[in-house]
């Protein structure tokens, strides 16, 4: 499994990101993940990514679906093991349907 460290920035970005989220979904908005598209680029399997941030491959697969949203602390593990941002990982869509 691999160590996270937080930065001072890191924890800023978390912090924000909460705020933001939550503000979000209390207005309905849906949140879509983009962990599919980064496994597939990265060529890896569910089970790898499970692996890899301490989940099991079902979890991922909900994430994948969107039946089940991360914690932040899933998100941000998620987010460093594909060297990126939890704000591009997870997209925030308030389009009307």
């Amino acid at each position: 499994m691999i160590k996270f460290m937080y930065s001072k920035l890191d924890i800023y970005c978390i912090v924000n990101y909460t705020i933001y989220a939550k503000h979000a979904l209390q207005r309905g908005v849906k949140m879509k993940s983009r962990i599919q598209a980064y496994r597939k680029a990265k060529r890896i399997s569910q089970e790898e990514l499970a692996l890899a941030v301490g989940v099991t491959r079902q979890t991922i697969t909900s994430l994948e679906g969107e039946k089940y949203m991360a914690s932040l602390t899933l998100a941000y593990r998620i987010a460093k093991y594909f060297n990126t941002t939890i704000e591009d990982l997870f997209v925030f869509d308030d389009s009307e349907d």
